[in-house]
């Protein structure tokens, strides 16, 4: 099988400035990362195609993940301003972007999401065919369902599962508000950045699986995508730790099954295939 990395990161802060990479716990992975980088973490995984996700909130950062030209990256999610009445998402034709991804989880406002500018932006992001990936913690759970609930023609993905508090081991609240989500048919989410939400670095696939199970049972294979995290993931394992993790989690799945979780649902949220033929025209 071809699979499909749906969320994985680049970056150079050097070149560009990353200043959520400035807390301490995050020094490992405080440099360069390129696709060349990509490539060899991927070695062995089935990896040939990847969607490449936004770090910081930067129309200049966008515009970067953009140029880059490697049939590696099939889509790109990025950053605009959705509360700016200048939003223009047609700019965006004819581009690798398949959507956009704004850091809700750090906004101090918990109902950021349910601002009538911030809507606004989520329907012109529909309007153009694309998509929003919801970057949220558990407690911003009940704005990100009245918000999935008022813009019902656009498709959300959740990242990280909501980021479930698996070094805890606490499943509630959690689960019932990743349950509420997944009742909404415009939400789908990534098995991603998983390992990170656990105890660094002695996690067990066992203590992952109460979490995947809950996913699993809530939104289906066919509303979930593999994502890496990478290279968040390296703070808690390697890049082939994390893809055998998702591949353990899933293994009692269906060979059609896990085809959705590993390609069919990026490729079909995404819009992947097409994205590859507007592309070579």
């Amino acid at each position: 099988m071809n699979h499909v990395d749906a969320h994985h990161h680049l970056w150079h802060p050097g070149a560009h400035p990353q200043p959520w990479l400035d807390r301490p716990a995050l020094t490992p992975i405080r440099r360069p990362f390129t696709v060349r980088d990509l490539r060899l973490a991927t070695l062995g995984t089935g990896v040939t195609r990847t969607v490449l996700v936004q770090a910081v909130g930067s129309a200049v950062e966008t515009e970067q993940l953009l140029g880059l030209r490697d049939p590696l990256i099939a889509g790109v999610v990025g950053w605009a301003d959705l509360a700016s009445p200048e939003l223009d998402p047609a700019r965006f034709r004819g581009t690798r972007l398949v959507g956009l991804r704004h850091g809700v989880q750090a906004e101090p406002d918990p109902r950021w999401l349910c601002r009538p500018d911030v809507r606004a932006g989520l329907r012109a992001l529909a309007a153009e065919g694309l998509t929003f990936d919801l970057l949220v913690r558990p407690d911003q759970f009940t704005a990100a369902l009245e918000t999935v609930r008022a813009v019902p023609e656009l498709t959300f993905v959740l990242d990280h599962l909501g980021k479930p508090p698996i070094a805890s081991g606490e499943l509630e609240p959690w689960a019932s508000g990743l349950r509420s989500l997944a009742r909404e048919p415009n939400v789908v989410a990534k098995l991603s950045g998983l390992i990170t939400e656990a105890a660094w670095p002695q996690w067990t696939v066992a203590d992952l699986r109460p979490y995947a199970d809950v996913a699993l049972s809530a939104f289906g294979p066919s509303r979930l995508m593999y994502g890496s995290d990478w290279p968040v993931c390296l703070l808690a394992g390697t890049y082939a730790q994390t893809f055998s993790a998702v591949d353990a989690l899933t293994a009692h799945l269906t060979a059609a099954e896990r085809a959705d979780v590993f390609a069919g649902t990026a490729e079909r949220v995404y819009g992947l295939a097409a994205q590859s033929r507007a592309l070579a025209r």
